[in-house]
C-alpha cells in the first residue's frame, strides 16, 4: 500500500456574521462548501500558503491572525491498477482577516464559486467537514489547538 501525506493550510474568516467559503469541484463534478485554502508546495511556509490560496480561490488578500489548530485525517482509497493508498491529511487552520482585494470565482482550478454566507445558514448547506472543524476551532478555541474529541472529516 502506497502511503500519502498532503499538508495543507486553511483560513476561517468571519465577518459580520457571516463566514468565507470557496465551493470545490470534485473530480466525477460534484460541489461542496469548503475552507478557503488547500495544498502547501515543497519548501512553501504554511502562513504564506494559505495566504496564497485565499488569493487564488476568493480574490481577498488575507492576514493570518491566529493559529486554531491542526488536524490529522487518514483514508484508503483505490489506485490505478488495483492497488491501495493510505492517505493522511494533514490540516493547519487560521483564523484569518480580509485586508483587500475583491471577492471574485477562481477559473481552471479546485474551486469554481465564493462567497460570503451567514453562520446560521452553514449547517443546511452542502459542505465539507472541513468546515465544521474550522468553525469548531473558531469557536473553540483550544489552548493546545487540538479538539477533544477529534473531529476527522
Amino acid at each position: 500500500m502506497r502511503e500519502e501525506l498532503r499538508v495543507a493550510a486553511y483560513a476561517v474568516c468571519v465577518r459580520d456574521d457571516h463566514m468565507l467559503l470557496a465551493r470545490w469541484v470534485s473530480r466525477d463534478g460534484e460541489r461542496k462548501w469548503t475552507l478557503p485554502g488547500g495544498g502547501m508546495d515543497h519548501g512553501e511556509d504554511p502562513y504564506d500558503t494559505v495566504v496564497r490560496e485565499a488569493a487564488e480561490e476568493t480574490g481577498y488578500t488575507v492576514e493570518p491572525t491566529v493559529l486554531l489548530g491542526i488536524d490529522t485525517g487518514r483514508r484508503t482509497y483505490p489506485r490505478r491498477l488495483g492497488t491501495l493508498a493510505d492517505h493522511q491529511a494533514l490540516r493547519i487552520v487560521y483564523e484569518a482577516r480580509v485586508t483587500g482585494g475583491d471577492l471574485r470565482h477562481e477559473t481552471n482550478g479546485s474551486t469554481d464559486m465564493a462567497a460570503w454566507h451567514p453562520l446560521d445558514e452553514i449547517p443546511a448547506l452542502t459542505r465539507v467537514g472541513l468546515v465544521d472543524l474550522g468553525l469548531r476551532l473558531w469557536r473553540e478555541r483550544p489552548e493546545n489547538g487540538h479538539l477533544t474529541p477529534p473531529l476527522n472529516p
